[in-house]
């Protein structure tokens, strides 16, 4: 511990004439504070919150709340006496847990016929909203809520809206849209609203797939036992089913042909049980399909014919099966094409024939019980003008017969409990977020292997001077306009703070897995501290680094004067970004909203994340800091960047110094040191590892024949072995077309 202290005394600008009394002192109060500061609000949330929003607030009309149930934490809405709705806050129901690592909290009013009254996001602390976004923007689209309709939320599997989201709070609209649906959901069960049945354990037997049958089954037997069901539907019915809907417009163009000719017959059946699955397909492709499945996973096999395809001529690769899905309680999966596989032909002799025959394997993490009725929704659309269409929906409800099944050895106890548990339902948010962003967490990690690659082959790269300067200022290009201006992933020091905060107060995975992209960075951050110090993100991955050297390069090109900070004053302004980071991180362990705002300083949300879109003031300052960086590149940097300081502190217990220096560095060459774009290298010529960014500027030098000083004589030397010693001669003399002087 003493010579962490002493490292930590000679590597922080400022505080090196401190005693171990001092920092001990800090480490203890740093203790005391974080386990005083972040205690919890006591459970249920409802208590404290219903203090401060009168029902009349929530509510147009109510003028009161009932006492709260003492089962679950839901108060009655009432008005003149009467109830006229339910409510609660969504913490006490679900994880509402956010980017900042605290819950964000809706207050949720529901209706007796299972509808949102309204939702009003009452409190939080997540810093995009804090210091970046309009808290009314925010609020705007909790409010926007009212009149969703839970008992149709339950039929579609919580899916059955809309989710709009906002530019840069991504994580924190997906946060909000899931605690409102899922505590809605659980709330109108618990109270059966709108005729919602509550989730109960089963007091009888509990059932699972047989895997001891055995034997063959024609295509009449699986038909016949309830193995196979069918949707048959023909144009008649499909006209009628249209007509009913009282549109003139659908009305008007009926589906041609006799009515009763086939619009589709439609057959399904639970391929994955291996009876059926040898049956139907026979043994080379059941194992076939068992190879294809995981763990969890089950399948179904969908036969149709008609003039109506289930998977519809818009499907490309790539997309989606938009005409059917299957549903199960309140939970549905849609079909994509990584997940579907065609058929040939069935292996049963006696079965009809299908012009589409498909597989479809469905996931581990949509929880699908295949013992349990499910249903597959066909959706069928007609033109109803030249963009426009109408829609009907038709259900082929299946249930597995009990004959392909086994009592469980332990039956589950009649007790009220949900299909999942909350961390199953957190689990299964942050892989939704995932899987949404699988172009850009691709498009990472590709960038991150290029940079790896690049670094540990450095020596290669920058034997040109002129491939190196384009190979950096590609990747610069595109870790602003992919991971900046697209992606938003820009790491800020509120992620340090939330870190701390997370483990002050119980750490979780689940806050920092919403954001792929920024969990991927802080991982290769932390694996690159290891290898090369801070200089791998700040310089070649923080979007506003890319932004600042760019526009650097822009003001040279034009000839704008470029500002040289005298070295005495260079290493006076370092300790600013040190004590700016401490501040931060001590004012985070006392109050973390108030550390969030304070981070303004970071000018990243208004230029990366909000693309200059707030209030003037915010891009005054980041602009101004832009303008500072034409004259002195890197600017920000080198003086002011707290998350640079942040990562500086642990970069210095890397294992390995890559780059590569003479004895005659700093006496008396002074070219490194003269061209470094942060001036990172000293006087005396060691590369401070704080404040290199790892351009690989001075390894170009450091093998470049025609200005390192070692380089020329070594060539000399060469030249002289060659017995040519009118080169050589030209070389020393400096009159060789290709030497350029070194910088003293």
């Amino acid at each position: 511990m003493i010579y962490g202290f002493e490292r930590l005394k000679q590597n922080l600008p400022g505080i090196g004439n401190r005693p171990l009394w001092f920092f001990t002192g800090v480490l203890l109060m740093t203790v005391v504070l974080s386990t005083s500061s972040f205690s919890q609000s006591p459970s249920p949330y409802l208590h404290h919150f219903i203090g401060k929003i009168s029902a009349s607030q929530l509510v147009n009309g109510a003028d009161g709340y009932g006492q709260i149930d003492e089962k679950i934490p839901v108060a009655p809405l009432l008005k003149k006496g009467e109830t006229i709705g339910y409510a609660y806050i969504t913490s006490d129901f679900v994880g509402t847990t956010g980017y900042s690592g605290k819950p964000i909290h809706v207050m949720v009013a529901v209706s007796p016929d299972g509808k949102l009254m309204t939702a009003e996001l009452v409190k939080h602390s997540e810093p995009i909203i804090l210091i970046g976004i309009p808290d009314k923007k925010i609020k705007a689209l909790t409010e926007s809520y009212a009149g969703l309709d839970l008992v149709a939320e339950a039929a579609a599997g919580g899916s059955g809206h809309d989710l709009n989201i906002i530019s840069g709070a991504t994580v924190t609209i997906m946060v909000i849209d899931d605690s409102i649906i899922r505590s809605g959901l659980k709330v109108a069960r618990a109270l059966g609203l709108g005729g919602l049945k509550p989730l109960v354990g089963r007091s009888g037997p509990r059932y699972e797939i047989d895997p001891t049958l055995d034997g063959l089954r024609d295509w009449s037997n699986l038909s016949g036992n309830g193995v196979a069901r069918r949707l048959a539907l023909d144009v008649g019915q499909i006209n009628r089913a249209f007509e009913a809907t009282g549109d003139a417009r659908a009305t008007a163009r009926p589906e041609p042909g006799p009515n009763d000719e086939t619009f589709i017959d439609l057959q399904v059946a639970l391929i994955s049980v291996p009876v059926i699955g040898r049956s139907l397909l026979g043994e080379a492709e059941y194992d076939n399909l068992v190879a294809w499945l995981q763990p969890g996973e089950q399948a179904i096999l969908v036969a149709g014919r008609g003039r109506y395809s289930f998977k519809g001529s818009g499907y490309v690769r790539g997309g989606i099966f938009d005409r059917i899905q299957l549903i199960q309680g309140d939970r549905s999966v849609r079909f994509r094409d990584k997940i579907h596989r065609r058929l040939g032909a069935l292996a049963t002799p006696d079965s009809p024939s299908f012009t589409e025959l498909d597989l479809f394997k469905i996931p581990a993490d949509a929880e699908f019980e295949p013992t349990e009725p499910w249903r597959l929704q066909l959706l069928v659309h007609r033109a109803i003008g030249p963009i426009k269409k109408l829609f009907q929906t038709f259900d082929l409800s299946y249930q597995l017969p009990k004959a392909y099944t086994r009592v469980l050895p332990t039956p589950l106890s009649a007790v009220a409990t949900d299909l999942k548990t909350e961390a199953e339902e957190k689990q299964a948010l942050w892989q939704r977020i995932w899987r949404q962003n699988i172009v850009s967490i691709v498009g990472l990690a590709t960038l991150l292997f290029i940079l790896t690659i690049a670094f540990f082959g450095q020596t290669y790269l920058t034997i040109s001077e002129r491939a190196t300067f384009w190979f950096r200022i590609g990747f610069l290009t595109t870790t602003l306009f992919f991971l900046g201006w697209y992606a938003n992933a820009q790491l800020s020091i509120v992620n340090l703070m939330a870190l701390a905060n997370a483990l002050a107060t119980g750490f979780t995975w689940d806050a920092f897995l919403l954001d792929p992209l920024v969990f991927i960075l802080w991982f290769s951050v932390a694996a690159s501290l290891i290898f090369w110090g801070r200089g791998a993100y700040c310089g070649w991955l923080c979007p506003f680094g890319a932004l600042q050297e760019l526009t650097n390069r822009i003001a040279k090109r034009v000839k704008i004067p470029q500002i040289d900070v005298p070295w005495a004053l260079h290493e006076r302004l370092w300790p600013i970004k040190y004590m700016i980071f401490l501040g931060l991180f001590g004012l985070s362990l006392v109050s973390l909203p108030l550390a969030e705002h304070y981070a303004e300083v970071e000018p990243f949300k208004t230029a990366i994340v909000l693309k200059f879109q707030r209030a003037w003031p915010f891009v005054v300052f980041a602009i101004g800091l832009l303008v500072i960086g034409l004259f002195i590149e890197r600017f920000y940097c080198r003086y002011l960047c707290a998350l640079g300081a942040g990562l500086a502190i642990p970069g210095r217990m890397r294992m390995f110094d890559w780059l590569k220096r003479y004895n005659q560095c700093g006496d008396p060459c002074q070219t490194c040191k003269n061209e470094c774009m942060v001036q990172a290298i000293h006087p005396e010529g060691h590369i401070n590892p704080n404040e290199c960014l790892y351009c690989l500027h001075c390894q170009v030098r450091y093998q470049d024949t025609q200005i390192c000083p070692v380089c020329i004589k070594r060539e000399v030397r060469r030249a002289r072995l060659r017995g040519d010693y009118s080169d050589a001669k030209k070389i020393t003399a400096g009159e060789h077309s290709s030497y350029k002087p070194p910088t003293t």
